[in-house]
């Protein structure tokens, strides 16, 4: 069982609900689209999930459903109430808490041989989805896959690699923790209220290790480096980052100094970061 279009739209009216645009909400009505989300991250008996952006709980049903153990997480004070009573009765825990702000130990436990990873699940708004992938990829080493909707391009960003026109710094620091990939597309009709914009999926898989050795090259100084070439993504790397690496850097990574930020790809920004000039003998 998940929520109809008259279902969401009879608990917005019976609550005194509206949806909140500084939220950026937009709550999916397709029973559909929610089990394909489901299907999507991999949910099975048993699974781990943490749920961003609970809403009115159309997708906690259907992931419930599917047989996880659903954290799920609401920032609006409002609607908490009403998702508690939607998914009462079900392996569903719900908290009240911003994405942004969460002590992911607290909430997800500890990680370590034999402890299972959990998933992560979310419907994002645009204005927070590309901090909250990042975060959890930063902070939450429990959460091995995600399956996110953000709109279009946003996903697209996420999953980039290098020539592909979305490529950009953030592009470089999802491809250090995980791969990610586009995996499916959600027209606006599944919404209410219907956006303006289309939907994608984005499946993120953590690496067991980052892709770049943390050993050689502090994850601070690679992302200097990187923000520094994107930061003026049309000119010759030379010139972009020379303020941040020194010229011999080129030559002994084995990277072109003609090059431009959006030909690199992770690998390659790792071993320009990690230079550093030999040590003169004696």
């Amino acid at each position: 069982m998940t929520l109809t279009r008259s279902d969401v739209q009879r608990l917005l009216g019976d609550h005194g609900l509206r949806p909140s645009r500084a939220l950026g909400q937009n709550f999916v009505v397709d029973p559909n689209t929610v089990r394909r989300i489901a299907r999507l991250a991999g949910v099975v008996e048993g699974t781990p999930v943490v749920e961003i952006g609970a809403g009115l709980g159309s997708l906690t049903l259907a992931l419930a459903d599917a047989g996880a153990h659903v954290v799920a997480v609401e920032v609006d004070r409002g609607i908490v109430p009403v998702l508690r009573q939607v998914v009462a009765g079900r392996d569903v825990t719900v908290v009240e808490a911003d994405a942004l702000g969460l002590d992911w130990g607290a909430l997800l436990g500890p990680v370590g041989p034999g402890v299972p990873g959990w998933a992560l699940v979310a419907n994002l708004p645009y204005n927070v989805a590309t901090p909250v992938v990042v975060s959890v990829l930063e902070r939450a080493p429990q959460v091995t896959n995600l399956l996110v909707m953000v709109q279009r391009e946003v996903a697209e960003r996420l999953a980039a690699g290098p020539d592909h026109p979305a490529y950009g710094a953030v592009s470089v620091k999802v491809a250090y923790w995980a791969e990610a990939r586009v995996v499916g597309r959600v027209p606006p009709t599944v919404f209410v209220p219907r956006p303006r914009v289309e939907s994608a999926l984005v499946r993120i898989d953590r690496r067991p290790s980052p892709a770049v050795d943390p050993a050689l090259v502090g994850y601070e100084r690679l992302f200097d480096v990187v923000r520094a070439g994107f930061a003026h993504r049309r000119k010759m790397l030379r010139r972009s980052l020379g303020a941040v690496v020194e010229p011999g850097a080129f030559a002994g990574a084995g990277i072109d100094p003609g090059a431009r930020a959006e030909d690199l790809g992770v690998a390659e920004w790792g071993r320009l970061a990690a230079w550093t000039p030999p040590t003169a003998p004696g």
